[in-house]
């Protein structure tokens, strides 16, 4: 026997004891079930912890934030309870500002409802790129859950996050956010006149320093969306004095150079896709391996 062929019946024996010990290894599994849930939840339990610590400097900002929603609620009449129903299903500040504006000046359901779903249309886009990150075994509770609560800045991290998306990340951090969104509504209104307007209009820039937590890792990571994020600013600028698109809505326009910038991006620099699975490195090596030991065996018959 040549030394390839002792290598090649050697590898044989590897692989052979590897199946048995794959084989055994399944069976003290499915025998143990209760070792395996416990794992899963112990993942879970991470995930969840992950993403509540991502959402603290968020739920902080939102607190902040929010005080002048409070007040432009207390403005339209709304009690502090009101106030966190409104922020706490509706955790959106263009969103809630336009519809505070409408209760104050008695405007009709219909009304309320339509310049609700204007303002907010940017989030549709945003959970059509959710919905792509998620496994396409994910239940679709999971996805209605983690969409209620689909934020500018839980979109991000959310989108910075490689792989998969596991909904128990999102729900750690809606966990943390919603409600400081929600309470520091309902502070803003218990506060009312107690603050004057130059002062809410000063904690009101914390709300930038969010945007900012989002964007510059991404941007200091890859050339690409640095430029990205520099073009979305000076044409968000632009599109404020432009003769056509200073006659639409914030939120129009923002869904406008969303979708522009986006595409562009998409079109000129594809996100590049691993063709093999790096999960299971070893599998591939020894698949590699296999394959080689079949071309020496096909060599000898020659």
């Amino acid at each position: 026997m040549t030394e390839e062929t002792i290598a090649c019946s050697a590898l044989k024996e590897e692989s052979a004891e590897s199946d048995v010990h794959e084989m055994k290894k399944t069976n003290l599994t499915e025998s143990h079930g209760v070792a395996k849930v416990d794992k899963d939840a112990d993942s879970r339990r991470a995930l969840f912890l992950e993403g509540f610590h991502d959402g603290i400097p968020i739920a902080l900002g939102y607190f902040v934030v929010s005080f002048t929603l409070g007040i432009a609620a207390k403005t339209a009449g709304l009690t502090p309870f009101q106030g966190f129903l409104a922020s706490f299903f509706n955790n959106a500040s263009a969103g809630e500002y336009a519809a505070f504006t409408l209760i104050a000046a008695k405007a009709s359901y219909l009304e309320l409802a339509l310049m609700t779903l204007v303002a907010n249309a940017r989030y549709m886009l945003m959970s059509c790129v959710v919905s792509q990150k998620f496994a396409p075994s994910t239940p679709l509770y999971h996805r209605l859950l983690v969409g209620f609560d689909i934020t500018d800045e839980i979109f991000g991290i959310t989108i910075a996050r490689p792989g998969r998306l596991a909904p128990f990340y999102n729900y750690g951090a809606m966990s943390v956010a919603l409600p400081g969104w929600a309470c520091g509504t309902a502070l803003g209104v218990i506060a009312g006149e107690l603050l004057s307007l130059r002062l809410v209009s000063a904690l009101s820039v914390a709300l930038f320093g969010m945007f900012l937590w989002v964007i510059i890792p991404a941007a200091r990571n890859d050339r690409v969306v640095a430029a990205l994020v520099g073009t979305s600013f000076f044409l968000s600028f632009a599109a404020v004095h432009l003769p056509l698109l200073a006659e639409l809505s914030s939120g129009t326009r923002t869904i406008l150079l969303t979708v522009v910038i986006a595409a562009v991006g998409a079109y000129f620099f594809p996100v590049k896709e691993d063709s093999t699975d790096s999960s299971d490195p070893s599998g591939a090596v020894a698949e590699d391996a296999r394959s080689e030991c079949s071309a020496m065996n096909e060599k000898e018959r020659d």
